[in-house]
C-alpha cells in the first residue's frame, strides 16, 4: 500500500464558476500496474470514508480476496472536499491567506471526476478494468463512465442513482440545517459546528438504516425503561464518533456535492447520458435502502445498455453495500466469470 498526494498547479475551473489556481487530491494505491496496463481496478468511497478501502471494506480489499494487490492495482482517492487528505474547506485560500471555511467552493460529483482525470493521466492510466463504488461514490462512477464511455470495461455502481433524488436533497438539507443551528458555525475554526454535525450525523443515520435495522438491534431487552433507550444511545454514540474524525465543514460541502448530482445536465437528460454508457454492467441494490430506494437501480438498469440488476438482501438497508460482503462478493465473481476468488482472470 502506498499513500500518496497528487498535486495540480493549473487552473482549475469548477462548474459553479469558481476557479482554484492550484488544488491536490489524496489517494492510495495497493499492487502495481502490469505492463499491460489492463490491470487497474478504480474505488470510490462514499460520503464521509477515506481513500484506503481495506479500513472500510477490509472483506473486499487483500490478498487473496476479490481485489487483490498480488494481482491487481487497485487505487483510490479521497474526494475533493473531504477532510482525509485532499483540498478542504481547512485549507488556506491563496487569495485571502485564511483557511477557506465556509468560502470553500464545493465540488459536484461531475468536478470530482474530472480532478481524477487529470491524475489519471499522470499515473499513465489508459484503460481502468473495473470501477467500482457505492453511494456518493458510485454516483461519482457514473458520471465518468459517461463521461469517458471508453474508459471502463466494468463498472459497479452500488446503491446509487442518477440524479440525487429530492428525498435524498431533503436529508442533506436537514442534516446541514442542523449544523447550521449550531451556535459555533459561524466561528472560523475547525472546531466550527461539531455539536451541529452531531445532530446531523444522527439524522443521517436515520436514512443509512431502516425501521428492521433499528428493530433488530437497538430494541430493550426489558418492558420496565421509561427514558435511557438503547437507540437514543445509539445516536448518541455515531454523532460523536463522527464528530471526533470529521469535521463540519467538509461534512457540509460534501452534502451539496451530493446534492448537486445530476448525469443528465448538459447532456440532454438523464435518459441519453446513461445511454453513453459503454461498460458492461453490473448494478447493485440494497432491500430496504430507503435513502437509494432499488427503483433508482431499476431506472439505471434500463436505460444503460445491457446492464444487469442484482439485489442484495439485507436487513440494514442503505448501509448493505458495507456490509453484506459474502453477497457482494458472490455477485462480483458471477459478473466477472470468476469462479474461484484466486482465479481472476483479465482475459475474459
Amino acid at each position: 500500500m502506498q499513500e500518496n498526494i497528487f498535486k495540480y498547479n493549473q487552473l482549475f475551473t469548477l462548474e459553479n464558476g469558481a476557479k482554484f489556481n492550484n488544488f491536490h487530491l489524496a489517494y492510495t494505491t495497493y499492487g502495481e500496474m502490469n505492463p499491460a496496463k489492463d490491470n487497474v481496478v478504480w474505488i470510490f468511497h462514499a460520503l464521509t470514508a477515506n481513500s484506503k478501502p481495506h479500513e472500510w471494506w477490509p472483506e473486499m480489499i487483500g490478498d487473496n480476496k476479490i481485489f487483490d494487490p498480488q494481482k491487481d492495482f487497485i487505487i483510490c482517492v479521497n474526494t475533493p472536499g473531504s477532510c482525509y487528505g485532499s483540498i478542504t474547506p481547512l485549507d488556506v485560500d491563496e487569495k485571502s491567506g485564511k483557511p477557506y471555511y465556509h468560502s470553500f467552493p464545493f465540488f459536484t460529483t461531475r468536478d470530482m471526476i474530472r480532478s481524477y482525470q487529470l491524475l489519471k493521466e499522470v499515473l499513465g492510466i489508459e484503460n481502468i478494468k473495473i470501477g467500482i463504488g457505492g453511494s456518493m461514490g458510485g454516483q461519482q462512477l457514473l458520471e465518468w463512465a459517461i463521461e469517458e464511455p471508453d474508459l471502463f470495461e466494468y463498472i459497479i455502481p452500488m446503491a446509487t442513482n442518477a440524479i440525487h433524488s429530492a428525498w435524498g436533497k431533503a436529508f442533506n438539507a436537514s442534516q446541514r440545517l442542523a449544523i447550521e443551528a449550531d451556535a459555533t458555525w459561524t466561528n472560523e475554526n475547525e472546531d466550527a459546528g461539531k455539536k451541529g454535525l452531531e445532530v446531523a450525523r444522527s439524522i443521517g443515520l436515520l436514512s443509512y438504516r431502516n425501521a428492521t435495522a433499528y428493530n433488530k438491534t437497538q430494541s430493550e431487552s426489558t418492558d420496565e425503561k421509561l427514558e435511557d433507550f438503547k437507540s437514543e444511545s445509539y445516536q448518541r454514540y455515531q454523532g460523536t464518533k463522527l464528530s471526533a474524525r470529521f469535521n463540519a465543514f467538509s461534512y457540509f460541502v460534501l452534502s451539496k456535492s451530493m446534492d448537486s448530482h445530476n448525469v443528465g445536465r448538459g447532456r440532454g437528460g438523464i435518459v441519453q447520458a446513461l445511454s453513453l454508457i459503454k461498460a458492461k454492467t453490473l448494478i447493485l441494490s440494497l432491500e430496504g435502502d430507503i435513502l437509494f430506494p432499488p427503483d433508482e437501480q431499476a431506472f439505471l438498469a434500463n436505460h444503460i445498455n445491457n446492464a444487469q440488476l442484482k439485489v442484495i438482501r439485507t436487513d440494514y438497508g442503505h448501509d448493505g453495500f458495507l456490509l453484506e460482503f459474502e453477497q457482494i462478493g458472490i455477485a462480483l465473481r458471477e459478473f466477472l466469470k470468476v469462479k474461484d476468488i484466486n482465479e481472476i482472470n483479465y482475459s475474459i
